[in-house]
């Protein structure tokens, strides 16, 4: 499908579909993605660019007599459309050749209950420069600013939107657009000896105030003119949004249900099944998804080109609603296919591409530094890894700024650490659940910007040892 071609991704869809053989059944996904970018290094714009990139993804389903399902599913980009055809004969002979799907079940059919922004008819939405247009002038005005104060600005600005179409044999016809854009700024001391980042995600940039974030990377740097050594060990911390986001992320793509079934995972059971329907949280947090929420939209039903632990080529086309993963600090859900919800023996609970923790004092993170008497501010979390499924233990660096806060000031900052700590553990932890947010995660930015998190405060965070990463 490349520029040029007569067929749009909804026609494609509907011309692969009506190339499987009679009486076979198919999902088709197309999608289409558009992607537009500025660089900066030094306070100087240093690169930018566009892209558009399009695929078509055909799943083949070989039903069987004894019952069983042989499932082929086959990806092409830039396909032209005198090769669809091909395609779907390829997923066909990949489903004929295949052993019998575990997950078999019947295809799903069209669900009035969806609701999604524009209808299958209208034309993708696409991005281009002309995104940038207030934001770079807003960028210009601060990377100015930064050169007379002495600062330098290094970062970029990305935006992107993805369109996928979903159709299959059993009525299905599916569309939605996602906008998804952010930005990361870093500033550093004239000598390079500090650094300071912090990161916005947005739809559209009309909310990303360039100004607001260089003052406070300005004062971040202020704030490392004076360096505190500190020992490994225990500390009470605030976690500003990003850096909550960065851990309670991971904790919910571990929160499938099949794994915590099979015992697995720290959301297993010791004995057998899963822990649904504990507390994890000694405070009455909410951590949620909803593909209706507001500046975090993202698609109300399952679109997925294979099968996984938890999703299935079968369940295309399935609501995707609000789902609760922890409600008022009690584990009620985990993300699950129609399969694996069978195995794990819970509700069917489709993963949704948001992330939502609530249920805090509203407290800004100016005020949880204020009534802080001793203890330590990060900025964000850096290179996480799993360490233990078991327990969720991961570890980590911090970065760009881990600060001191004495009496209720930041009186310096502090060396960085390596940590050890599991989300699980945190939440029963928490000492103090400020106001949510929408933020960026630092380090899952690239695959996960759709959160809204609070600032929290965690006894005896975990600074397993000195780091020497700056």
């Amino acid at each position: 499908m490349p520029n040029g071609s007569s067929l749009t991704p909804q026609s494609t869809v509907d011309k692969a579909l009506s190339l499987a053989r009679p009486g076979s059944e198919c999902v088709v996904i197309a999608q289409e993605s558009s992607t537009a970018n500025l660089r900066w290094a030094g306070n100087t714009l240093t690169t930018n660019g566009v892209a558009v990139t399009r695929a078509l993804t055909v799943v083949s389903i070989d039903r069987r007599a004894d019952g069983s399902a042989g499932v082929g599913t086959v990806t092409r980009t830039g396909l032209r459309p005198d090769q669809v055809e091909d395609l779907v004969r390829e997923a066909e002979k990949a489903a004929s050749d295949a052993s019998g799907a575990e997950d078999v079940a019947e295809l799903t059919g069209p669900d009035a209950s969806i609701r999604s922004a524009r209808s299958w008819d209208e034309v993708p939405e696409t991005t281009d420069f002309g995104i940038f247009r207030g934001f770079a002038g807003d960028l210009g005005t601060s990377l100015r600013t930064a050169e007379a104060a002495g600062r330098k600005l290094y970062g970029f600005a990305e935006h992107e939107v993805d369109s996928v179409f979903v159709g299959t044999s059993s009525g299905v016809r599916l569309r939605y657009d996602q906008p998804a854009g952010r930005l990361e700024l870093n500033a550093k001391s004239a000598d390079e000896s500090r650094s300071a980042w912090d990161g916005v995600a947005t739809r559209d940039f009309t909310d990303v105030d360039v100004a607001s974030v260089e003052a406070g990377l300005a004062q971040r740097l202020e704030w490392q003119t004076r360096r505190v050594d500190l020992p490994a060990g225990r500390y009470e911390t605030i976690l500003p949004p990003t850096a909550t986001a960065d851990l309670m992320t991971y904790m919910f793509w571990s929160a499938g249900a099949r794994d915590a079934a099979e015992g697995r995972t720290v959301f297993s059971r010791a004995g057998g099944g899963t822990r649904v329907g504990e507390r994890l949280a000694t405070v009455p947090v909410s951590i949620y998804s909803d593909p209706h929420y507001p500046g975090l939209e993202c698609a109300p039903f399952v679109a997925a080109g294979g099968s996984g632990r938890d999703t299935s080529v079968f369940d295309n086309g399935l609501p995707a609603g609000r789902a609760a993963w922890i409600h008022e600090g009690v584990l009620s859900a985990l993300h699950s296919s129609r399969y694996s919800a069978t195995k794990a023996g819970l509700p069917v609970t489709p993963a949704v591409d948001n992330l939502i923790m609530d249920g805090g004092t509203g407290a800004t993170l100016p005020e949880m530094i204020a009534s802080t008497k001793r203890g330590l501010l990060l900025t964000c979390l850096w290179y996480i890894r799993e360490v233990d499924p078991q327990t969720l233990l991961l570890t980590g660096l911090t970065r760009d700024g881990v600060y001191l806060v004495e009496n209720g000031e930041v009186t310096g900052a502090v060396n960085n650490f390596r940590f050890n700590e599991s989300p699980v553990g945190i939440l029963s932890r928490l000492a103090e659940v400020g106001a949510t947010s929408k933020t960026l995660p630092r380090e899952w930015g690239d695959y996960f910007n759709r959160a809204a998190m609070p600032p929290i405060r965690v006894a005896n965070f975990n600074m397993s040892s000195v780091s020497k990463a700056s």
